[in-house]
């Protein structure tokens, strides 16, 4: 695929499809299971050489940056194998349409889970919340009107959330959704983070990742 056209999402999930295959390739050739530790140290190097030879886009040159220095730092620890089986499971997963009804659903269940749900008000300068110690999620009501057309979503809509960062994740996995992490600075509401759910689940950033899959 033309890198000038090839999207992130597709980009990352290349490269973590290739990068799980070459250990696959490597642990088959030296007929024998490798440690944690020898993976680790094999997909570090592997992602190396992906980096110097301009193997993937240049749109996952900084996820390969960030992930070589993990890799050097932690060692096995690093968990760099894990890392891409859950990349390439989050964007194997991730739906491409109807994701205005994922939404919708992702914040019912998170109402029924007794979070503090809040959907109806428009945001236009920035709020405290008093949730009295409840995990919250904010939506700004006019982006719920005016960024879905016909039951798809065709605008970015930001999700203000505080609580568990991984009930999140795996919740929006459940529902088919990747969530992008804005800057925390950025939030129209104190104290909670920012993310955004993108039409098509199409990003320019790696996704938040839930730990277990």
């Amino acid at each position: 695929m033309n890198s000038m056209t090839q999207t992130y999402n597709a980009a990352v999930l290349q490269l973590a499809q290739a990068g799980i295959q070459a250990l696959v390739d490597s642990n088959t050739q030296h007929k024998g299971i490798q440690t944690p530790a020898q993976e680790s140290h094999f997909l570090c190097s592997w992602m190396v050489d992906s980096l110097k030879t301009k193997r993937f886009s240049k749109l996952v040159a900084d996820d390969l940056t960030q992930w070589i220095r993990l890799g050097r730092s932690k060692g096995a620890g690093a968990e760099l194998k894990r890392l891409l089986e859950r990349i390439v499971f989050h964007y194997q997963t991730a739906k491409t349409e109807q994701l205005a009804d994922a939404v919708q659903n992702l914040l019912a269940e998170f109402e029924a889970l007794d979070w503090l749900v809040i959907s109806d008000t428009p945001l236009t300068e920035k709020l405290k919340l008093e949730g009295d110690g409840r995990s919250s999620i904010v939506v700004c009501a006019s982006q719920l009107a005016q960024h879905i057309q016909q039951g798809e979503l065709i605008k970015p809509i930001s999700l203000y959330v505080r609580g568990d960062e991984q009930q999140l994740a795996t919740l929006a996995l459940k529902h088919g959704l990747l969530l992008s992490q804005a800057n925390k600075k950025n939030s129209l509401i104190k104290h909670h983070k920012t993310y955004v759910v993108s039409p098509k689940n199409n990003h320019v950033s790696l996704c938040l990742l839930a730990q277990t899959i």
